[in-house]
């Protein structure tokens, strides 16, 4: 079955081409060229993998990667502009598992959201090891890809989720941040360790109860990330 794709920027031009490019790899692309109109879209189909622009009329990328938290955890991949570190960060904090820089090469587009689609599909189909992980007052299903804490759901993004997902499997166990970066982004990912860190705060912002005295996600100084 051919990959769903939201594809949203107000350059019409870029659309245009990343449109084309990802139809000739045989996948199924809608467009929007607003912040709106890309929340309509996503509200109303289920998608494979967004890409969204942070500069957009009416809503930013940013506020329609916040609201989209709200109802799914599709994959989201920030475009930004060149030099913009705290763009990235931010895309970051509001829910975005990637960000591309622009001007960016349409081949490097395409394979940074093929490798992210892989991934999470990937994760999707670990059927045979899938079950259930309990902790504490929380359960981790990892065949729905959910999260509850004393039978309350916890709306994570995916990359929230495998990151939780990966310590809990290894309670105790001490993740430095590279080793993180590596094992739940992969080896090819161009960021640099900053994303762990603001995936982890707010990850202990959903599911801690004071964040600043950690229950279940803890860290080690100077060492790494762990649960307990």
């Amino acid at each position: 079955m051919s990959k769903k794709v939201l594809v949203v920027d107000d350059e019409k031009l870029i659309v245009k081409g990343i449109r084309f490019s990802l139809e000739q790899d045989g996948m199924e692309v809608d467009c929007a060229y607003d912040g709106e109109e890309a929340l309509q879209k996503a509200k109303g189909k289920e998608y494979d993998i967004i890409l969204l622009d942070v500069m957009l009329p009416k809503l930013t990328g940013f506020e329609v990667c916040q609201q989209i938290r709200e109802f799914s955890n599709v994959p989201v991949v920030m475009l930004t502009a060149k030099g913009e570190d705290m763009d990235k960060i931010l895309g970051l904090e509001y829910g975005a598992d990637d960000y591309i820089t622009k001007p960016f090469n349409i081949l490097e587009v395409k394979a940074r959201l093929k490798a992210i689609m892989r991934r999470t599909n990937r994760k999707e189909k670990k059927e045979d090891d899938g079950g259930v992980i309990e902790g504490k007052d929380m359960k981790l299903d990892r065949e729905g890809r959910r999260v509850y804490i004393s039978g309350k759901e916890i709306n994570l993004t995916a990359k929230e989720f495998e990151v939780l997902e990966l310590l809990m499997l290894n309670p105790n166990k001490v993740y430095g941040r590279e080793n993180l970066l590596k094992l739940v982004w992969g080896s090819d990912y161009p960021g640099d360790v900053r994303t762990v860190d603001v995936h982890i705060r707010r990850l202990r912002e959903k599911i801690e109860t004071n964040p600043s005295e950690p229950k279940y996600v803890h860290t080690k100084w100077g060492v790494g990330y762990y649960y307990a």
